[in-house]
C-alpha cells in the first residue's frame, strides 16, 4: 500500500460505460475489471478492486466457489440474499443488514436468491439486487472471517453512517469491521433535497445504486453513475429524487 503525493482529480463514470455481465440468471454491472472484463486502465481505485451492481433471479445465485485473501463487504438494496461458506456461517442478508467476508486463508462460500427454502415460505418471483465491494485486507493470510450488523433505519436517513470499516477512529461506531485500517465504507439514504458531505480523504470512491443525486461542482448523477475522487473531498451531494449511495473513504492505495 502506498500513500504518495497526488494530484487533485475528480472522475466521472457513467453507467453505460461499465463492464456487463448478462447470463440471464444474473445480470451484473462491473466498475472495475472483473472476471474476463480485463482492461488494464481500470483495475482498482484506492483500495478498491470490487465494486459489482448485481441483480440475481429467484431460485438462482453463485454456487459455491473459493475466494482468498480479500475483505468483501456486500450491501442489499432489495430482496434478499443467503449466505453459506465452509466456517460454518449461514445467514440471509436484507436492505440495512451490512455483511462482511474475510476471505484470508481461504474460504468458500455461495450467495443464493432462495430465502424461502430456510423458512419453508412459498417459493417467490422477485429478484434481489445487491452491491458487493473487495478491498484489499492489511496483510494476507489472516484467519478467515464473517460479521454481519444491521444499521438502524434512522442512521441511514438524510446521512452518512459508517457500514463498515478498519479505521482506528470508528472503533466505536456501530458498524462492522474490516481488516484494513485505512479504509471505511459509508452509505445514506437520501430524500429530495437532502444532501451529505462526502469526507476528505486521499482516495474517495462514490456510487449511486439507485435514484439521482447532484454533485457539487459536477452536475447530476444517475442511477449506476460512480464517481473516483483522488486528493479531493468536501464536497455535497443533494437528492433530487430518492437515492442511496455508497462512499469508500480511502487514505491509502495499491502500491504500483
Amino acid at each position: 500500500m502506498t500513500t504518495a503525493t497526488l494530484n487533485p482529480a475528480v472522475d466521472i463514470r457513467r453507467a453505460a460505460s461499465r463492464f456487463a455481465t448478462d447470463i440471464g440468471w444474473l445480470d451484473s454491472k462491473h466498475s472495475f475489471s472483473f472476471g474476463h472484463h480485463y482492461d488494464q486502465r481500470n483495475t482498482h481505485h484506492g483500495l478498491l478492486l470490487v465494486n459489482n451492481d448485481d441483480v440475481v433471479a429467484p431460485g438462482t445465485g453463485f454456487e459455491t466457489h473459493p475466494h482468498r485473501d480479500m475483505e468483501i463487504v456486500t450491501w442489499v438494496l432489495r430482496g434478499q440474499l443467503v449466505h453459506q461458506d465452509s466456517q460454518g456461517h449461514n445467514g440471509v442478508i436484507y436492505p440495512g443488514l451490512a455483511q462482511r467476508m474475510s476471505a484470508g486463508t481461504g474460504i468458500l462460500h455461495s450467495e443464493k436468491n432462495d430465502a424461502w427454502r430456510l423458512t419453508n415460505e412459498a417459493a417467490h418471483s422477485d429478484p434481489v439486487h445487491f452491491v458487493q465491494m473487495w478491498v484489499v485486507p492489511d496483510e494476507t493470510a489472516i484467519d478467515p472471517g464473517y460479521e454481519q450488523l444491521e444499521i438502524e433505519p434512522s442512521a441511514l436517513d438524510d446521512q452518512l453512517a459508517v457500514v463498515a470499516s478498519g479505521m482506528p477512529q470508528h472503533a466505536d461506531v456501530s458498524a462492522i469491521r474490516i481488516k484494513n485500517k485505512y479504509a471505511a465504507l459509508h452509505a445514506a439514504r437520501l430524500s429530495p433535497g437532502a444532501s451529505v458531505e462526502l469526507p476528505d480523504a486521499p482516495y474517495l470512491h462514490l456510487f449511486v445504486p439507485r435514484g439521482t443525486v447532484t454533485l457539487e461542482g459536477a452536475g447530476p448523477l444517475e442511477t449506476g453513475d460512480a464517481v473516483r475522487f483522488t486528493a479531493i473531498g468536501g464536497q455535497r451531494v443533494t437528492a433530487t429524487e430518492p437515492a442511496e449511495i455508497l462512499v469508500w473513504e480511502m487514505h491509502a492505495a495499491l502500491s504500483a
